[in-house]
């Protein structure tokens, strides 16, 4: 299994009662694949997998998984928490139901570069799917260097990194200049999503990629097939969308944005998010 191409992190979204819209993500996931998209991610960030309970998450998960053999597309799925021993567990259950898990360098407790590769070589061993690492030290406190992820994408069931850094640092051009064999290096910062195409990455996961689909896919085509100047001009006006996006928490802006379009049923968040300030939202759809 490679990745490549626009894989879009979905949205939860959630109907009047508070529970989940399953037709309304279902919904969208057929949406994004019709507008061009390589795949799809369930139970990332932007999906608020943190707020949903485990029978939320395996609800999303079994939607998700349907589309995929439907669709015949690829299926990432996020995964895992803090420790090892619960990731492993948490990995156990997506053998034949996803093409691979996002599972994020270890949250809060900081373990270095060293207990991070040890959690990974741990989690290889174990993983009934592929790995693509979650790169978000922003989120993680806990960064992992372009010569660690080397290491780690060195063992035999991990194909990449959603590498979402807040920029483009040295490490990330570095890692770009000189992955390992099969390791896809996938932009995970929406707004630098054309620099690190322009650098080499074979793709991204885009949340803002819930709109304008066709042009995110054809942003990531324009690149791989050397047209320069039609890779820019798209890649200015999509990462200024996806500033605007971002103005706020994810996914609030975004899931403003989907409701005001008759896409979701409500723009409902769930606590601690609170919904985007409609100035956000109106921001948005004047870019669209």
């Amino acid at each position: 299994m490679t990745f490549s191409g626009v894989l879009v992190p979905l949205i939860t979204p959630f109907a009047a009662d508070g529970e989940v819209a399953a037709e309304a993500l279902e919904g969208l996931a057929h949406a994004v694949l019709d507008g061009g998209a390589s795949g799809l991610v369930a139970l990332g960030t932007t999906a608020e997998a943190a707020m949903l309970t485990e029978k939320e998450r395996r609800a999303v998960v079994e939607v998700c998984a349907r589309v995929r053999r439907e669709r015949g597309a690829t299926l990432v799925v996020g995964a895992g928490s803090s420790g090892t021993r619960g990731t492993a567990e948490a990995l156990r259950d997506l053998g034949g139901v996803a093409d691979a898990a996002l599972v994020a360098v270890p949250s809060f407790v900081r373990p270095g570069e060293a207990g991070v590769l040890a959690h990974f070589t741990e989690l290889s061993r174990r993983s009934p799917v592929p790995l693509i690492v979650y790169n978000v030290p922003h989120r993680t406190g806990q960064a992992a260097g372009a010569a660690a992820l080397r290491e780690i994408g060195a063992l035999p069931t991990v194909r990449g990194v959603k590498q979402a850094v807040g920029g483009v640092d040295a490490d990330t051009v570095a890692l770009l200049a000189d992955p390992p064999e099969d390791f896809a290096v996938l932009a995970g910062d929406d707004a630098f999503l054309s620099a690190l195409l322009a650098l080499g990455a074979p793709g991204g996961i885009v949340a803002t990629a819930h709109l304008r689909t066709a042009d995110f896919a054809a942003l990531a085509e324009a690149w791989r097939s050397g047209d320069a100047a039609r890779a820019r001009a798209l890649g200015h006006r999509l990462s200024a969308l996806a500033a605007a996006v971002f103005a706020e928490p994810n996914p609030t802006v975004l899931k403003g944005v989907l409701h005001a379009r008759g896409l979701i049923p409500t723009p409902s968040v769930r606590l601690p998010l609170l919904p985007a300030r409609r100035e956000s939202v109106e921001a948005v759809l004047r870019l669209l």
